[in-house]
């Protein structure tokens, strides 16, 4: 077994608490919806494999940190080769059922259509490239740790989407919400501050590209082409039938 330093140990152990945190966070979004009787397993098959596969993605990211922490790098490494594959399928099926719930629904009546639609198609895309990129640094720990902890906090929106009360949010959910899955690359920078004096320029790159992203997609989203691309993609489906606008349904009860 290697000899690490206080430092590393330290580092590793952080990275493992974020881990673990982050993806009771994104259970628990879930859980608590379907035990308030807000969703349920009764969707189409899309739903299904979506879930199957990003749920697997979590369990993987936990197992990562688990051998790391352990110093199990046999079968650390392992896992990593298996997570090559899985970056390219989370994005096809992320994507897709993005495209079946605007068809389907329009996405959370609290969220605008096409900021749903054109945001969370290019998030996905930006874990995914996040996450290559974080693959491809594995050897360099400092930037593929942080790179990794930024691409997961992608993937905590909609648990913690879930765990917000969106619809008095409105009309500005889908900002909160994103806005608030930035915390975990700030609490990595705090981090970063407290025990080395400075902050990995990974974070910068990481969260940077993230905010970017977000940015972007959310203004091509409200451009006439954006808006005219979307109308297009639900045109002859139910989510055609919702207010493009985010709205409260005369029915809505907290």
């Amino acid at each position: 077994m290697r000899t690490v330093s206080n430092k590393s140990a330290k580092e590793t152990r952080f990275f493992l608490v974020m881990a673990v945190i982050m993806s009771i966070v994104i259970v628990a979004g879930f859980t608590v919806q379907l035990v308030m009787g807000r969703s349920s397993f009764d969707a189409p098959w899309p739903y299904h494999v979506h879930g199957v596969i990003f749920m697997a993605w979590i369990g993987l990211y936990l197992a990562q940190h688990v051998t790391i922490f352990s110093d199990n790098l046999t079968l650390h490494a392992r896992l990593g080769r298996l997570a090559y594959g899985f970056v390219p399928i989370m994005v096809v099926a992320g994507t897709m059922i993005m495209i079946v719930v605007a068809q389907r629904t329009g996405g959370p009546f609290f969220f605008h259509v096409s900021e749903f639609l054109w945001s969370n198609i290019a998030l996905v895309w930006c874990f995914g490239a996040l996450t290559w990129w974080a693959l491809r640094a594995r050897r360099y720990s400092g930037w593929h740790r942080r790179l990794m902890l930024c691409a997961m906090a992608i993937l905590s929106g909609p648990g913690i989407g879930r765990l917000l009360p969106a619809p008095l949010m409105i009309p500005h959910a889908w900002t909160i919400i994103t806005l608030t899955t930035f915390i975990w690359p700030v609490i990595g920078m705090i981090a970063d501050y407290r025990r080395d004096g400075r902050i990995h320029p990974a974070y910068y790159w990481g969260l940077g590209i993230y905010v970017a992203v977000f940015v972007i997609s959310v203004a091509i989203a409200h451009t006439g082409p954006g808006m005219e691309a979307t109308q297009w993609l639900i045109a002859g489906t139910p989510g055609a039938e919702r207010p493009i606008e985010p709205f409260l349904p005369p029915d809505f009860n907290m």
